[in-house]
Formats: structure tokens, sequence, C-alpha cells
């Protein structure tokens, strides 16, 4: 019987070092690619740079640019990754002011993912309504707490404020400023990119691009198939967890919506795993909102991890930035959730779009093409050309 069970035993144990393995060497992959922005960035040139990022001037811009991009990359983590490395660029390719109403745009576009698995409900009226409202109440939150923040954050600063008191406290104690073997081994092993762009091209600015090409596709190709990884060796763990702590309390609900997030290192996994549940009636629109929250905060962790790669003078930046990640999801949900008349804003909101959803159902198909795509896509053409 002993002899039976060991070969079963033994290969579970090296399986699971295996999917370590792999998840240890995608984020060693998607902090490179963090690196290569910065090094890429540093070699097109300041004159280029300011032309390339002016339209984020427009905190309305930045906003919607946030937005499109999170959309079309189907993965708030890819945007916030972006902007980090964009941020602690050398160069500073991208001020702080101006990307924290990108990160805010980032935080609703990932909002379309579970809203477009809900509408594989459509075909039920009573199981879309209750899938659609869950879905959307992601969506009535984000867009509450960028209407409270972005306003805020415009005329105080307290996001970039707090995030870089923040900071220089981590810098006190040694935080990003170490000199970590991690940042020697990343520099290590960008090289070989460095010196295929060197060869490839003689004018520094096409160095750049190359640089910046290969890293942009480090990043995106590492973080989905570490979403892929982590989904495949967790995702019946994460659903038996929600399940499992469902309407205990709320504040357990939000802890286990951040750690299902983390485990899975997507907030749209998470959420979209409550739209089916919510579908066939086993979790309620009220008990799925704190779940939604903790994700939200869960995804922060990716902001972070990109932020160890940053070097060079602007490195700061990059800790600033995901701390502003942080903390808009921290204030939002401090604002708005412990409060019940507040907190019952985006939830009345949702289940009256999933009412009016349900009574016409194409108008879910376009509010989903129109708000995600439509419309950031129309501001962006119309700050470009007019």
């Amino acid at each position: 019987m002993t002899a039976h069970i060991r070969p079963t035993s033994n290969g579970e144990a090296l399986a699971t070092v295996r999917k370590i393995l792999t998840v240890v060497l995608l984020l060693f992959i998607f902090l490179l690619g963090v690196k290569g922005i910065g090094d890429g960035f540093k070699l097109l040139g300041s004159d280029l740079l300011q032309a390339f990022f002016s339209a984020t001037e427009n905190p309305f811009i930045g906003l919607m640019v946030g937005i499109l991009a999170t959309t079309l990359v189907q993965s708030s983590s890819v945007t916030t990754a972006m902007v980090v490395g964009l941020v602690a660029a050398p160069e500073n390719p991208l001020p702080i002011a101006n990307a924290i109403p990108m990160i805010m745009g980032a935080n609703i576009g990932t909002t379309v993912t579970n809203t477009a698995v809900s509408l594989a409900y459509m075909a039920r009226r009573d199981e879309f309504r209750r899938a659609f409202a869950v879905a959307t109440c992601h969506d009535f939150f984000n867009f509450m707490t960028v209407g409270i923040l972005l306003p805020l954050e415009l005329m105080t600063g307290y996001l970039r404020g707090t995030a870089a008191y923040l900071a220089h406290m981590l810098a006190g104690s040694g935080g990003y400023k170490f000199d970590s073997p991690l940042k020697s081994g990343l520099k290590a092993a960008f090289q070989p990119v460095i010196d295929l762009s060197k060869m490839s091209f003689e004018a520094e600015q096409a160095q750049g691009v190359v640089i910046i090409l290969i890293s942009g596709m480090l990043i995106v190709g590492a973080l989905f198939l570490l979403v892929r990884v982590m989904r495949a060796a967790m995702q019946s763990r994460v659903e038996a967890y929600i399940t499992q702590f469902l309407g205990r309390s709320a504040v357990l609900s939000i802890l286990v919506g951040v750690i299902a997030t983390v485990m899975v290192q997507s907030s749209s996994i998470t959420t979209s795993l409550l739209v089916p549940l919510a579908g066939a009636g086993v979790i309620t629109l009220a008990q799925a909102f704190p779940l939604t929250l903790g994700a939200n905060i869960g995804t922060t962790i990716t902001a972070m991890l990109a932020s160890l790669a940053a070097t060079g003078k602007n490195a700061e930046g990059g800790v600033i930035i995901a701390l502003v990640h942080l903390l808009f999801n921290l204030t939002g949900i401090a604002m708005i959730y412990p409060i019940a008349a507040v907190r019952d804003i985006p939830l009345a909101g949702a289940r009256w779009f999933a009412d009016f959803a349900v009574r016409s159902r194409k108008w879910a198909l376009v509010y989903v093409l129109a708000l995600f795509y439509g419309v950031p896509a129309c501001f962006a053409f119309l700050n470009r050309y007019l």
C-alpha cells in the first residue's frame, strides 16, 4: 500500500515544485519587462517623450487612456505595470500627476471582463438579472470612487502626497533603495536584449523602440501566462474559499477577496467567479460586494511587484504610483462601505440597471461596448485631432 501511494505523492510534489518554479520564472520575466520599459525610454530622448505623453496632461484624457488600455488588453495588471515602468523610467516620460488618472482608469477598465461574462446569461431573465447586478456593482463602485477621488486629488494632491510620505518612510527603513541581488540579476538578464537592440540599429532612438517593444511583450506575455498558471492551480481553491466564507462578515469577505486575487493574480478572475455564483443564486449582491472590493485591493500587488524592478533616480516614482493604486482602493472602501446609506448607492444602481437590462437586453451589450470602448476611444480621438 505504501509503495503504491509513494509514486503518486512524489508526482504531486514534483508537479507543485514545477508550478512554483514556473511562477518564480514568470515573475522574473515580468520584472525584466518593467525594467526594460525604463531603459528603452531613456534612449528615446526627452523631446519625443514630451510630445508622446502631452495628452495625459489632461486628467480626463488620462482617465480615458487608462480605461481604454485596460479594456483592450483585458488586464488592469498590464496597464498598472506599464504605468509604474514609465513613471520610474530615468527620463521621467510619465509624471506622477499624469499617471494617477490613468491608474484610476485602469480600475474602471478591469470591470469589463466580469460584465462581459454576465452577458452569457442574457437568455435566462432571472439569472441574468442576478449576474448582471453583481457584475455592474463593481462598475458603479469604481465610477463612484473616481468621481470623489479624482476631483479631490486635483484640488489637494491627497493620493500623491500620502503615497510620497509612505514611500519616504519605506526608504528610511531600507525599502526600495536597498541594493538587492534582484536588481543586479535583472540588469544582467536584460543585457542580451540591450545587446540585440545595439546590433539591430545604430540610432539610440531606434534601439529604445526595440527595447520598449520587447519589454512590453515580456510584461504582457509573463502576466497572461502567470494568470493561466495560477488559475489552473488555484481556481478550484478560490471558489471553495469564496463559498466557505460567504456571508461570515464584511471584513472577512474583503480579506477573502484580497487573498483570492493575489492567489490567481487577477481581479478579473475573482470577480468573474462571482458572476456564475450569483446567476445560480448561490451568492447575493450584498454578499458579492465586499468580495469585489477585496479583489480591488488584491490587484494592487502587481504594481507593487513592478516597483521592485525600478532603478535609478526615478525609482521612487515607481513606488509612489504603486502606493497611489493601493491608497485609491483603500480610500474608496473607507469612504463608501462603512456607511450603509452610502454603501447602498452602488448596490441600488446595480439593481436598477440590472432590471433595465432585463427589460431591454440589447442595452446591456451597448453599455459594455460604449462605456469601455466607444467613449474612451472617442475622447482619445477628439483630443488628438481637435
